[in-house]
C-alpha cells in the first residue's frame, strides 16, 4: 500500500521508532520501500536510511497471519503524521 509522508520532518528517528513499535505488535512481516530501496519495517535504522521526507510516498508490504491488520494500522500511523501534531 502506498502511503504519503505528511509530518514535517519525514521518516526521522522518532517516527521510525513509532513505526517499528507499531509493527512489532503484529504477527506479520513488514517491508517498506522508497526510491527503489526496500528495508524491514522492524528496523529503525533501515527505515531512517530510506530518507523519506514530507510529501514523498513509501510503500508498505505485509505478510503473515496478521498482515492485513498490520498494514491498516501502519498506514493509519503514517497518514496521521506519526501523531506528531505538525
Amino acid at each position: 500500500m502506498d502511503v504519503g509522508i505528511v509530518n514535517q520532518r519525514g521518516l526521522h528517528a522518532r517516527a521510525a521508532a513509532k513505526f517499528v513499535t507499531a509493527a512489532e505488535k503484529f504477527d506479520a512481516g513488514v517491508d517498506v520501500t522508497h526510491a527503489g530501496m526496500t528495508v524491514s519495517g522492524h528496523s529503525i535504522m533501515g527505515l531512517m536510511m530510506l530518507g523519506a521526507g514530507r510529501g514523498e510516498t513509501i510503500t508498505i508490504t505485509t505478510t503473515g497471519p496478521q498482515g492485513p491488520q498490520a498494514l491498516a494500522a501502519l498506514a493509519r500511523l503514517v497518514g496521521a503524521g506519526f501523531d506528531e501534531g505538525d
